[in-house]
């Protein structure tokens, strides 16, 4: 499998850990995103949607994080990270369609805001926060919810859901997400899915850097 991403953003972040947590060889062809390389020929050839991650695998070409992280734990056979089992699938493949149609996007606005436009010279607009914030804590409650009861997303162990669900938040300190109300969400980003081996071999620091300082 090529691997077409930059490391730093949320949703290469998440295939990259993922496919470690799956365990699935691949080879990382590096996109720049803020060079805005994901929007150049011939790299639209592959994504038409000029966003990254994007996979090849022989002559299949795949876009979509998480239908990539569902390709990789199926053909290497890793029943850990992504049950076969029908009812334990479901429930995976329904915290996998929440995270891209409703998460990710309430979670990115906090992202764009407090990271990348002061990055970029710019500022945060506190109105574009405060208009979140209600649809935030509503999808941080389903979460909380669920991990009130259970150590991860889908069960005992950790699988391509946690990975999925946990990457639009991977900057939650400098992005400033509100997750005093959820203990539950808070405790299992901090004390179990940053604890995993896949998550510190990704990581991603503050500006964005995937190199940790030397203090």
């Amino acid at each position: 499998m090529q691997i077409y991403a930059d490391p730093i953003t949320v949703n290469c972040r998440k295939v990259l850990a993922g496919l470690s947590l799956i365990g699935a060889p691949y080879t990382l062809k590096h996109v720049d995103y803020f060079k805005g390389e994901q929007k150049l020929a011939p790299y639209v050839e592959l994504n038409p949607n000029a966003s990254i991650p994007a996979m090849t695998d022989g002559d299949l070409v795949l876009w979509e994080s998480n239908a990539i992280l569902q390709y990789a734990a199926d053909k290497v056979g890793n029943e850990a990270a992504y049950p076969r089992d029908l009812r334990r699938r479901a429930d995976i493949n329904r915290w996998l369609l929440w995270e891209s149609s409703s998460w990710f996007p309430s979670c990115y606005v906090f992202l764009v805001e407090n990271c990348v436009k002061p990055l970029l010279g710019g500022a945060s607009d506190p109105a574009v926060l405060d208009a979140q914030a209600a649809q935030f804590h509503k999808l941080a409650g389903i979460l909380e919810q669920r991990l009130q009861r259970q150590a991860w997303i889908a069960g005992e162990q950790p699988t391509i859901a946690d990975i999925a669900l946990a990457a639009p938040m991977h900057l939650h300190g400098w992005q400033r997400l509100p997750l005093a109300d959820h203990p539950a969400l808070r405790r299992w980003m901090t004390e179990r899915v940053e604890a995993l081996p896949c998550w510190q071999q990704t990581w991603v620091g503050e500006g964005f850097t995937t190199q940790r300082s030397a203090h």
